[in-house]
């Protein structure tokens, strides 16, 4: 389940152009939407950083502000392009009681029970990253296993309706998409190298054979 994350605010008076003074200082400037009118608020860097490291994209955050607390998902988090320093971040305020969508990342587990994998046929490749979840705010996952063990023989593919969650959670996306299939190594690469490397030798010899008829019309 996902954890709450608390955190403290300031209300921002700074907008614009003029917010590059707020970062000056280590201020990230903010804003809060969703339930009523957008909120805009200040938070310190470090503070911010720690929490969005926490956080991610699926866990509750409740930010502080005065005497009101407002319960919201990370949702746009803008950073610098080379620096990767905090530029703004949105928060998408929340009812805990309404379900919101979210995408969550996949991860593969148990590959060395996968039986090609075990006999040394191939890879495993992974063709999708993350699914759109469904599900009230405090159920949304961190992240969703793909069990690859279900992969035993070299044409078996996982598909999203595979996926296997709690039942406060639907998955959006499309039951049919692939996320993980098996690569097998293809004996035909090493016939091509071979064929190539026959091909060069053949070159090289008629270069040679070339050289010695050039030389002995000279």
């Amino acid at each position: 389940m996902a954890e709450e994350i608390k955190i403290v605010a300031e209300p921002r008076t700074v907008v614009g152009k003029k917010v590059k003074q707020l970062r000056r200082v280590g201020l990230i400037p903010c804003v809060i939407y969703g339930l009523n009118d957008p909120i805009n608020v200040q938070i310190a860097e470090r503070v911010l950083y720690r929490t969005l490291r926490t956080a991610g994209a699926t866990n509750v955050i409740s930010i502080q502000i005065g005497d009101k607390t407002h319960m919201v998902l990370a949702r746009e988090i803008q950073s610098h392009l080379t620096r990767r320093d905090l530029i703004h971040v949105d928060f998408l305020e929340v009812d805990m009681d309404v379900v919101v969508t979210a995408m969550v990342e996949l991860i593969v587990i148990n590959s060395e029970q996968s039986k090609p994998i075990a006999d040394g046929l191939g890879l495993l490749v992974q063709d999708l990253r993350e699914v759109e979840i469904e599900a009230k705010p405090a159920d949304l996952l961190d992240s969703i296993s793909v069990d690859a063990s279900l992969i035993q023989k070299t044409n078996d593919v996982i598909h999203v309706s595979d996926l296997e969650v709690p039942a406060r959670i639907t998955i959006v996306s499309d039951p049919e998409l692939a996320i993980v299939r098996f690569d097998e190594f293809r004996e035909e690469e090493e016939e091509d190298k071979g064929i190539e490397e026959l091909e060069l030798d053949e070159e090289e010899e008629a270069a040679g054979e070339g050289t010695k008829e050039g030389t002995a019309a000279e």
